[in-house]
């Protein structure tokens, strides 16, 4: 196309444009003391309001703001016009729908603004990684910002489902707490039936790279993953895992997280939202009313009996910061860890690999309350979404018909034992079911480690309870040289069974603290990759599974010791999945084992690699963004920003 097309109409039509409007009909309900005492921003919202459309017999209306993470266009048949980035956001706008005409119903006056997000799957491997977690931050203060620029709204919903966008609402909200609010999960995906998981699919180049699938295999397998066009994974993985917090804060409603995306119950979550916002409203109360220590403590407590995804230590603690509540520290979580059982049999790490629409027919949320309510675990005097103690809700829900119905529809339609996705407390004993994650310390990390220990491979745990390894370190600076030697099983840094993986430089200040699920799902399908460790200052996906250690504190960049690890070292990885602790050392190099006193002494007196470098391609932003989060309680403390901190540091 030249400058010339443009100037030359293939339509005349083009010049029928008008130059002046009628504008609106009728008269704004101003009032003498409104144009005496209101400031002109509300006044000329009204202007604004009619100039949309809006009759002025509606304005003076309470006015609620939805906002929502969708992305996309669609046609009015709901076929795509552009694309959005995931299924996850891709429905929302039906959501937004619904609970904007519930607004309506009620005689209240429902905007609706968005930010949307982007998806951790297809960035994978990706410099768009990079800015993954970077994004949190700053969509979390672009929605606050859009809260605030409604500043006569009574009340604001959040519409949101995926691994980043989910937890940026929820800090956004907690930002603006003192407003009421509440937040739709956007439920998830539908499996389906004889086909490959969204997670394991995202192995498919690495099997094909390994022989184990033919390239029609490939193609046909990566097709048919998603059983509905909106929603989360089908996995327990942050999307999921952020849906089942996000509701244990009572930011949700009971039995919302983990609904199936896009159909009658989803909807119905979506009024009732707007339903119960309204009443908060009425009522007086706040979001502030829902972000207590004892709050997050009951959302600590339900993510360790879900097992979920490691990234929820991050954002769990940024919710915290945004609402001014103190951050649980590390220790915190290792004390809490040790006092909850595994309750919920989901995919990734089993013990059955049942997808997450089962664990809400089978009960949810509440139901696996209702099992830590019976151990004591919780604090059953926090407030609600609907404005009820958890107390008063779970007893409801403990008699309510909705729970009866959908565990027989589970049982009924899969053969399914509801008690066998969400456990029973006398078959927890039975099946030894060990908790969930594990904080290893040790002279590699000083300040702190964790792996999921519930996805480690039975069978390669002692009967002691206790995984022990030592193997060799094959370092890598960049995700993308670990995931070819993977791939090629061999090359220039050649990758043998039983060696431990080192990977660095991915931090906050190397690659914007990436999530290098690529690296744990192609070890997972390869017959030889339960038997490879992994240990990185990166962090990983929740249907990440496999020996796989991460959130290695400091990171390379910033001095940490697993930044002079060279290739040969002796690494030791012990791995107490009963009592729920563990280790991890250098004790050697170049197959002689020096022990851990001599290892540590070997770390104190190297220089950190001379290799280290963040990522190619890594943004200014994203620098940024790692340095102030450095300084503001760093990975432990939910990568925030916390303005006490860096102001006293550029003092």
């Amino acid at each position: 196309m030249t400058s010339q097309d443009i100037f030359n109409p293939t339509s005349n039509d083009i010049y029928d444009i008008q130059i002046f409007g009628k504008g609106p009909e009728g008269k704004l309900p101003l009032t003498s003391k409104m144009l005496r005492e209101q400031p002109s921003g509300n006044i000329f919202g009204w202007t604004q309001n009619a100039g949309m459309g809006l009759p002025c017999s509606k304005l003076g209306q309470k006015e609620f703001l939805i906002v929502s993470n969708m992305g996309g266009v669609k046609r009015s048949d709901g076929k795509p016009i552009a694309l959005g980035l995931h299924t996850g956001h891709w429905e929302l706008g039906a959501v937004v729908k619904e609970a904007a005409e519930e607004f309506a119903r009620l005689n209240a006056l429902p905007f609706a603004a968005h930010c949307t997000d982007p998806c951790d799957g297809r960035s994978q491997g990706t410099p768009g990684m990079y800015e993954s977690l970077a994004y949190r931050n700053d969509a979390a203060i672009v929605i606050r910002r859009l809260i605030r620029s409604l500043p006569t709204g009574k009340g604001v919903l959040g519409v949101s489902t995926c691994d980043k966008g989910l937890p940026a609402m929820m800090m956004a909200i907690a930002g603006a707490k003192e407003l009421p609010g509440l937040i739709v999960p956007g439920g998830v995906t539908l499996p389906v039936r004889n086909s490959e998981d969204a997670g394991k699919v995202q192995t498919i180049g690495a099997r094909y790279a390994g022989d184990l699938i033919s390239l029609d295999e490939a193609a046909e397998a990566g097709c048919k993953a998603c059983g509905s066009s909106g929603g989360g994974c089908q996995f327990l993985g942050t999307a999921a895992t952020a849906q089942v917090v996000c509701e244990a804060l009572g930011l949700s409603l009971p039995h919302s997280a983990l609904a199936p995306a896009s159909q009658n119950v989803w909807f119905d979550i979506a009024r009732q939202s707007a339903r119960c916002l309204v009443q908060q409203e009425s009522e007086n109360r706040a979001a502030k009313d829902l972000f207590t220590e004892q709050s997050f403590r009951n959302a600590m407590t339900v993510f360790l009996s879900f097992g979920g995804s490691t990234n929820l230590f991050l954002h769990i603690a940024a919710v915290a910061h945004a609402a001014g509540v103190k951050r649980p520290a590390i220790n915190d979580w290792i004390e809490l860890n040790k006092k909850v059982p595994r309750i919920v049999s989901v995919l990734p790490n089993g013990p059955v690999n049942h997808p997450t629409i089962f664990v809400y027919m089978a009960g949810g949320v509440p139901e696996v309350m209702l099992r830590l309510r019976e151990l004591g675990l919780l604090e059953l005097d926090c407030a609600t979404a609907t404005g009820e103690q958890l107390g008063t809700m779970l007893e409801y829900w403990e008699k309510s018909e909705r729970r009866k119905v959908l565990k027989q529809m589970l049982h009924d339609r899969e053969g399914v034992d509801p008690d066998d996705v969400i456990f029973a407390l006398e078959k927890i004993d039975n099946l030894d079911v060990k908790g969930v994650v594990v904080f290893p310390s040790g002279n590699i990390c000083p300040q702190g480690s964790v792996v999921k220990s519930s996805s480690i491979d039975p069978a390669l745990i002692g009967n002691d309870g206790v995984y022990r390894k030592t193997g060799r370190a094959r370092v890598f600076t960049t995700e993308e040289a670990a995931i070819k030697a993977i791939k090629e099983m061999g090359g220039a840094k050649k990758i043998e069974q039983n060696d431990i993986i080192v990977l660095i430089c991915c931090g906050p200040l190397g690659a914007g603290f990436e999530e290098v699920y690529q690296i744990t799902s192609a070890l997972t399908h390869l017959p030889w990759g339960k038997t490879i460790a992994v240990i990185t200052d990166a962090r990983f996906s929740g249907v990440s599974t496999g020996a796989c250690i991460g959130h290695i504190s400091p990171e390379a960049l910033a001095g940490g010791p697993i930044g002079k690890l060279q290739d040969n070292d002796l690494i030791e990885i012990i791995i107490d999945c009963k009592n729920l602790e563990g280790s991890l050392n250098i004790v050697g190099y170049n197959d002689k084992s020096i022990g851990l006193e001599n290892g540590t002494a070997l770390l104190n007196d190297r220089e950190s690699r001379k290799d280290l470098e963040p990522a190619n391609g890594l943004s200014e932003d994203t620098k940024l963004w790692a340095l102030l989060q450095d300084v503001s309680g760093g990975v432990w403390g939910g990568s925030v920003y916390d303005y006490g901190s860096i102001k006293k540091n550029m003092r």
